[in-house]
């Protein structure tokens, strides 16, 4: 299987849920995630009842490219040197990198921390990254469980609960047995300090 080539069609079906409001379960370049349109409050709360989770707990965002982050985010000069040695070629070996930035804007409100902060990861996998480029949005992702359930790492072990309740589940990456992990997260505050949520 070419975990590289995906259907156009699986694509746009989903970005017609994402468009219209609605919730999808999707791969992404760590576990499979259950993803909205980051800027749609309503679809936001949609994914908070889904997985039965408390919307003080915020949830982190997907963009395809770093050129993006200065519209939704503050980035401080320590965000810069994390994100190029995450784009760098040696990076293949690297976990995918969630970095907490502060001063969070143009966001559904709900998504937002307490604190004005919120996750962004830049994902490299071909269909997240496709999703959100075609969408011009960040998409949710949290990961395709129940709040205090195990993370489903592969498509199998994704709940019926989870896959009935979504408005679409992708196709792409079903049979993709490999491995995945969450990403390592890192939180910088506005001062460039920063701190190691998850290695």
């Amino acid at each position: 299987m070419d975990v590289n080539r995906y259907d156009k069609e699986d694509l746009q079906a989903a970005l017609r849920v994402l468009r219209s409001g609605g919730v999808i379960v999707y791969p992404t370049d760590t576990v499979w995630g259950i993803g909205c349109d980051a800027t749609n409050a309503e679809a936001v709360a949609k994914i908070y009842a889904l997985k039965k989770r408390e919307d003080s707990k915020s949830m982190l965002v997907l963009l395809d490219s770093p050129a993006k982050l200065d519209y939704y985010v503050d980035v401080p000069e320590a965000a810069e040197q994390l994100l190029a040695i995450n784009e760098c070629p040696p990076a293949e070996a690297l976990r995918p990198l969630t970095i907490i930035y502060p001063n969070a804007r143009h966001l559904a409100s709900n998504l937002i921390a307490e604190d004005g902060s919120i996750g962004i990861r830049i994902t490299r996998e071909p269909f997240s990254q496709a999703l959100c480029a075609q969408l011009k949005h960040p998409i949710v992702s949290t990961s395709a469980n129940i709040s205090g359930e195990p993370t489903p790492k592969v498509f199998r072990e994704i709940s019926q609960q989870i896959i009935d309740r979504s408005d679409y589940c992708c196709l792409f990456r079903r049979e993709d047995e490999s491995p995945h992990e969450p990403s390592s997260i890192i939180k910088i505050n506005a001062d460039g300090t920063f701190c190691i949520i998850r290695p």
